[in-house]
């Protein structure tokens, strides 16, 4: 079992910056992906970006403003995010997911940005 802790989250004003992290705890051995996603009102949860071993991948929307990074000695991932929009008012999740095909998720973080 694996358990994500979330924090970073905040109010911030449009083309500022925050970043999320993710620590994890209890049998991480066998996580092979980190990723964050997000879920804005009346909205599906889409993702955000994601790491593996010498890969990253990101949303459109957000590729040249957010980078994902990972600290494997803390089982940590971190999403800093810059030159934040509006529109990416949402609840930031982090997901673990390990080479069994289980998925875990971190409780959700506020992000709110105002223009």
């Amino acid at each position: 079992q694996v358990q994500l802790v979330e924090s970073g989250g905040g109010l911030v004003q449009a083309g500022g910056s925050l970043r999320l992290s993710c620590a994890a705890s209890g049998s991480t051995f066998s996580i092979n992906v980190m990723g964050w996603y997000r879920q804005a009102p009346g909205k599906q949860r889409e993702l955000v970006a994601a790491i593996t071993t010498g890969r990253t991948t990101y949303a459109d929307s957000v590729k040249g403003r957010f980078t994902i990074s990972r600290d494997n000695a803390k089982n940590t991932v971190y999403l800093q995010m810059n030159s934040l929009k509006p529109e990416d008012t949402a609840v930031y999740y982090c997901r673990f997911g390990d080479s069994r095909g289980i998925d875990y998720w971190g409780q959700g973080t506020q992000v709110t940005v105002s223009s």
